[in-house]
């Protein structure tokens, strides 16, 4: 089913990035990127092929390719170029991407992550001030200081090489054009800009780009890229070396050591020596079904697959989807999961991992705490296996990604789902060549060590940051029945977690699935979505002893499910998102 380009916005509430509608709010909070309005979304069906993505363009770039009789990795390389075009706030090749692919022809599943690393000449001090506290977020985000080695263009060159069919040049050609041609610009980037102006216009070239003559761009206005364009044909015709090791990677690096007022440190070494992580899947049993994404560094895959091997063995499905019960088993077993998470995932290259997360007989502990019928009143790390003789500080990195999610299903059954980032809405603001790069390095914690005790997730160099991006693909008797993933920050986890429940426990389709209030408990504050039916929880969990906000909870959650009758697929209505297939 092929539908036009449109914008339609319902429901439009400006709110500012640090806006909460309750007496109490998590301290410290801090929206990754705000809302700007829903839009009009439906269940989109299709019989061979499908993909689901954050804007209408590039769902029908990748449909498109699809069409031609690519693979899903070629579609979700020509979806991702696209979007780094018409949503750069969310995602680019100045950024990270993690991908999770089922290869129907070996029934195989990998993963493969893209994460940015720290600069070879990175400290624990990074963001440190000079009397040894953290420096104050923007100030740590905007300008060079916050740039890491960009990792999304190599990833999908790599995952290309081994699963792609199309020419590589080919993928670039819808985004080539686009970029030459204009595209218009949609509501949510036109607002997104115009609340940005104080940081975007710091920089000469992201200044001009953003708003020409002076003022930001329009709703409506047609927008040309014609640097990204000369960007994307020199990649195009000679692979990712002018990126890693010449003109671009030139500039970036010029980009990013120049600045006056926050150079940063990354260097053509840092480019050259970058390397893709093909890693081992992680997948959790869950009513029967196998919940599969990625591993640290991202710590998606592990956090899901706790809080969901924790609700196992409890009846969701007879308590239902309105019940206050539901949600403080879900609740509390999200915050014990995130206690975990702070404590203990970063880089598995430079920070053991503890390999009894995810064991039943752990689990099996964590659960009995949530069996007493009423919320946690304190919660703490536990200790799974591999643990014993960690002595650790929890992160304090803010993470508060600007994030898009592609899921594709190609008509020979291949599954794919990638979540991509450039961090912060708009990254570090640092534009080079058309493209915005990354603040990623505010990704680590912020603090080295606390009280003593060193933190997982520190700055080292040549380190990958921790994450919360969760591409994800659920398998039913070995075979993809879903594949899905959201933008939001930390919240991506229970943003995923929430739509497998809905559908798998409370049997809703999966748009309505999507659609489902938000309802988050990370760390003993509950959150609900402002201006829905979650509302209505306020007083019963309040009455529980939680503690509550009401707040605008944008998420950018994309899915398809793979059934008997063929595909069906969904976009979340917070954001601007669309699904084609055939």
């Amino acid at each position: 089913m092929r539908k036009p380009i449109t914008w339609i916005v319902t429901g439009i509430f400006w709110l500012q990035a640090s806006c909460v509608l309750a007496e109490t709010a998590p301290p410290g909070e801090v929206a990754p990127e705000p809302g700007t309005g829903n839009t009009e979304q439906e269940l989109v069906r299709a019989s061979s092929y499908m993909v689901a993505a954050a804007n209408p363009y590039a769902a029908n770039a990748g449909y498109e390719i699809l069409k031609m009789g690519g693979t899903a990795i070629d579609a979700v390389i020509t979806t991702q170029l696209v979007l780094n075009l018409v949503e750069p706030q969310s995602s680019g090749i100045g950024g990270v991407g993690l991908v999770v692919y089922f290869d129907n022809n070996a029934k195989m599943l990998s993963t493969w992550e893209g994460r940015e690393t720290a600069p070879g000449l990175a400290r624990p001090d990074h963001f440190l001030d000079e009397s040894g506290e953290p420096l104050a977020f923007y100030d740590a985000v905007v300008g060079g200081h916050s740039v890491a080695t960009p990792g999304l263009l190599k990833l999908m060159y790599e995952v290309h090489q081994k699963h792609g069919k199309l020419d590589w040049e080919a993928l670039f050609k819808p985004a080539i054009k686009l970029a030459q041609e204009g595209f218009i610009v949609s509501p949510r980037l036109a607002r997104l800009v115009a609340m940005d102006r104080k940081r975007l216009s710091r920089y000469e070239n992201t200044n001009n780009y953003f708003y020409p003559e002076g003022s930001p761009v329009q709703e409506g206005d047609l927008l040309k890229n014609l640097p990204f364009a000369n960007t994307l044909s020199l990649i195009a015709s000679r692979g990712v070396s002018p990126f890693y090791e010449g003109e671009i990677g030139r500039d970036i690096v010029a980009a990013v050591s120049s600045v006056k007022d926050n150079p940063g440190l990354l260097s053509m070494e840092d480019l050259r020596g970058y390397e893709v992580r093909e890693r081992a899947p992680v997948c959790m049993d869950y009513r029967n079904d196998l919940i599969c994404g990625m591993g640290p560094p991202s710590s998606g895959g592990l956090t899901i697959g706790q809080i969901l091997g924790q609700l196992d063995h409890f009846e969701l499905a007879e308590m239902g989807k309105d019940n206050p019960q539901s949600w403080r088993l879900i609740g509390d077993a999200t915050r014990l999961a995130f206690a975990d998470r702070g404590l203990y995932i970063a880089d598995p290259d430079f920070v053991e991992v503890p390999e009894g997360l995810l064991d039943e007989s752990y689990l099996l502990e964590r659960r009995k705490l949530l069996e007493t019928g009423s919320p946690l009143n304190e919660v703490s790390p536990g200790l799974p296996s591999g643990a014993e003789k960690i002595t650790l500080a929890p992160s304090e990195a803010l993470e508060l990604p600007a994030t898009t999610h592609i899921s594709i299903v190609d008509s020979e059954g291949n599954v794919v789902a990638m979540t991509s980032s450039v961090e912060n809405a708009f990254g570090s603001r640092l534009m080079v060549r058309g493209f915005l790069l990354n603040n990623s390095m505010t990704d680590f914690s912020l603090r080295p060590s606390i009280d003593g005790k060193l933190v997982a997730n520190r700055i080292e160099p040549g380190k990958r940051p921790l994450s919360s991006m969760s591409p994800t693909i659920v398998l039913r008797d070995g075979e993809p029945y879903m594949v899905l993933g959201s933008a939001g920050g930390s919240r991506i986890i229970v943003h995923v977690a929430k739509t497998i429940i809905a559908h798998l426990d409370w049997q809703l389709p999966v748009n309505e699935a999507i659609n489902l209030s938000h309802r988050i408990n990370m760390n003993g504050y509950y959150e609900l979505e402002a201006g829905t039916d979650a509302e209505a929880l306020a007083k019963p969990l309040k009455d529980m002893g939680y503690k509550v906000s009401i707040r605008d909870l944008n998420s950018g959650l994309h899915a398809i499910v793979i059934n008997k009758s063929g595909l069906e697929g969904a976009a979340d209505p917070r954001r601007e998102g669309a699904v084609m297939g055939d």
